[in-house]
């Protein structure tokens, strides 16, 4: 029996406060369940969205990047901060129940948490609230001291919700201290319990020793009430603004998009011949978003991690995507209020977002790899883009080779027939026999080389070099020629789904003709294309996957470097990277060189910078400050490489680009990563042929 009375049987005034536990609880949770069913409707006039399908792997997912907060530690003092509350939070939440049913039955138990389990519990219950108040008072301190950069809200960029995560930050600090003052004023008044020494529970008997009982007593009830309806006010609170995200973050990772590499179609259960019926295209208004990706506004937790990694916005282009995301929200909360009529909706772009901003993304995945919580940018994005276009909206430097893609399968305007011309260099083609499948019959391996690749002369160095490759490990390939179109993986991506669709089925119906049992490409955007958005094709991989089976087989023989002095580094692609996960491969790869020496940079991998130009964007101009290939290259200049190794076309114009820039030409040379296997290939003889049966 506790020494002191219960709120449960406590009276003020005759009013027995068993009443007011009732009616707490009571009023919170239907003011609650009246907010989200209000933010619940714009959910429910949103386009489809089909998210069902796999379950296994949402649950995966979800126990992943939910439960264990998987991704939080990638910025390690917020990122541990973060877990101490969210555990914290879990632990605690098991006491806030059952604190609501103590105030109307005092001898209210969990059922199981009697006994040694519950002394357990206690125990770990104390310790969580001890450290989630400290964790309170250092994120407290980064936001009103620290103010980290990715914090800032620049002028026009959006509404700044710092004062909602201080007054936030401060509910949750008082719900630890009441709470611990209930347990605490009942122990200094004599109830007998073991307190984990320099706890907050403890610290604070400390503190009421030698307080009278009446003072006690009042320190009890107040502190449970405080609780209470501290308690029920944070959950009434969250639908207000950006800490919704506490309550709708478990829904937004377990239907996060699975699969990379692809981008969600024009309008789910549409395709082929139906898209030229719909009488819109894309994103215009509010509605046109699917209802999960409203519900990645209503999830996003404003801490800047997309943002803080987008190379858009680390160079000053306008683009920032987590004021894309803060945007939407503050523009769906406004046209769906919580009490009132909604209101008409209107275009976006042109008043929620600008046309360069939505022009701005290189689709590269930075904010997406980053985001804890599974908000996807580039679905937004490229529907976005597509209403644009559908409404006639293309900046001018796009129209030409849009309009030269439509009209030749390119976005230079080159003739069909030249596709194949680097193939017939007479030097190269002493040395390699390149089959021209529209001439040729059948081969086993497809090379799909793509529009850069075939037609930019820096470029079709890489082609050779490719075909070397396939050639000295004894692979039967061939190339399509003229059949070949552009992969539109770029123009997919810049809102042409009517013209990706054209080029695509072209280039099954070539692939289909040509007998190929694989296909193999030096261009990652390419294989994106063929890998993730094409159907009934044989598989598509990058050459350097192929390569580095071939030297394990010991079908390729690679040289030592001429040079062992020098210092190389490796470029991770976005769309080879981050959309297709392929990070190990070109790094064996290289390593596999004799004598070769490399070094990463400071962004590598899943969190590799963006060279800025990929496919279409070698066309765009964008307002920023600086370019993202420069950027890259400084990047490689300060860990002193000699060479860049890259795996992308795209990223060879761009940094090399960059280099010229710098005036680093005699200090940094610019490599694709099938240029520097072919250089090394050692001369072999001819090959047996089961290597090419075996390919």
């Amino acid at each position: 029996m506790s020494p002191l009375i219960s709120p449960a049987e406590f009276s003020v005034l005759g009013l027995p406060l068993r009443v007011v536990s009732i009616l707490i609880p009571l009023g919170g949770i239907a003011l609650f369940a009246y907010m989200v069913k209000r933010r619940l409707v714009p959910l429910r006039a949103a386009m489809v969205d089909e998210r069902k399908d796999h379950p296994g792997q949402r649950w995966e997912n979800f126990l992943s990047l939910w439960l264990a907060q998987s991704r939080q530690l990638r910025y390690k003092t917020a990122g541990a901060v973060h877990l101490v509350i969210f555990f914290g939070f879990l632990i605690l939440s098991i006491r806030a129940v059952s604190l609501v049913f103590i105030g109307i039955d005092e001898g209210f138990g969990l059922p199981g948490f009697s006994g040694g389990f519950g002394a357990v519990y206690n125990i770990v219950k104390d310790l969580a609230a001890t450290a989630v108040l400290a964790a309170c008072a250092v994120a407290l301190y980064r936001r009103v001291v620290v103010k980290p950069e990715r914090y800032r809200v620049p002028e026009g960029k959006g509404k700044d919700h710092s004062k909602e995560a201080v007054l936030v930050l401060t509910l949750i600090a008082l719900l630890m201290v009441s709470e611990a003052a209930f347990e605490a004023a009942m122990v200094a008044a004599g109830e007998p319990q073991f307190l984990l020494p320099f706890t907050l529970v403890w610290l604070l008997v400390k503190v009421f020793a030698g307080f009278s009982p009446e003072s006690l007593q009042t320190i009890h009830v107040l502190s449970y009430f405080t609780h209470d309806i501290v308690f029920f006010s944070f959950l009434c609170y969250l639908p207000l603004g950006k800490h919704f995200h506490v309550v709708t973050s478990m829904f937004n990772v377990w239907c996060w998009r699975l699969k990379k590499g692809t981008v969600k179609p024009v309008q789910y259960g549409v395709s082929g011949e139906e898209l030229f019926d719909l009488e819109s295209v894309g994103v215009k208004k509010l509605e046109d978003f699917t209802w999960k990706h409203m519900l990645d506004f209503y999830s996003c937790a404003d801490c800047g991690r997309c943002s803080d990694n987008c190379p858009a916005n680390s160079v000053g282009r306008p683009l920032s995507p987590r004021f894309l995301t803060v945007k939407g929200r503050d523009r769906l909360f406004d046209s769906y209020p919580l009490t009132g009529d909604i209101k008409p909706s209107d275009d976006l772009v042109g008043t929620t977002y600008k046309e360069d901003e939505i022009w701005s993304c290189t689709t590269c995945g930075a904010c997406e790899e980053e985001c804890p919580i599974g908000i996807e940018y580039i679905d937004k994005i490229v529907d976005l883009r597509r209403g644009m276009v559908d409404e006639g909206m293309v900046p001018q430097s796009l129209q030409a080779p849009l309009k030269a893609l439509e009209k030749r399968g390119n976005p230079y305007g080159k003739m069909e027939k030249k596709r194949a011309v680097w193939a017939k260099d007479e030097e190269f083609a002493a040395q390699c026999d390149v089959k021209i499948l529209e001439k040729e019959g059948t081969a086993d391996t497809l090379y799909f080389v793509d529009s850069i690749t075939s037609y930019e002369d820096r470029m079709q160095e890489i082609a050779r070099a490719t075909s070397r490759i396939l050639q000295a490990a004894g692979i039967d390939f061939g190339i399509l020629g003229k059949k070949e179109k552009d992969s539109g993986n770029d123009v997919r991506r810049f809102g042409e789904e009517m013209l990706f669709q054209d080029l695509k089925d072209q280039n099954r119906e070539a692939i289909a003709g040509c007998g190929a049992k694989n296909i193999v490409t030096a261009d990652p955007h390419a294989m994106n294309a063929l890998k993730n958005e094409y159907e009934d094709i044989p598989p598509a991989s990058h050459i350097s996957q192929l390569a580095l089976k071939e030297v394990k087989s010991g079908r390729l023989q690679l040289k030592p470097v001429a040079d062992p002095t020098k210092i190389y580094t490796y470029h991770d692609p976005c769309y080879l990277g981050r959309h297709n996960e392929v990070y190990l491969e070109p790094r064996e790869l290289i390593d596999s060189i004799p004598g070769i020496k490399r070094v990463e940079m400071a962004r590598n991998q899943d969190r590799s910078f963006c060279c800025g130009g990929g496919g279409l964007m070698l066309y765009y101009e964008p307002e920023e400050e600086t370019r993202m290939g420069i950027v890259r290259v400084q990047m490689a200049k300060d860990i002193g490489a000699n060479v860049i190794v890259t795996a992308c076309p795209f990223c060879l114009v761009n940094i090399q680009d960059a280099v010229k820039t710098l005036n680093l030409d005699s200090e940094i040379e610019v490599i694709d990563i099938a240029e520097l296997v072919a250089k090394q290939l050692e001369q072999t003889v001819d090959h047996l042929e089961p290597a090419a049966a075996e390919a």
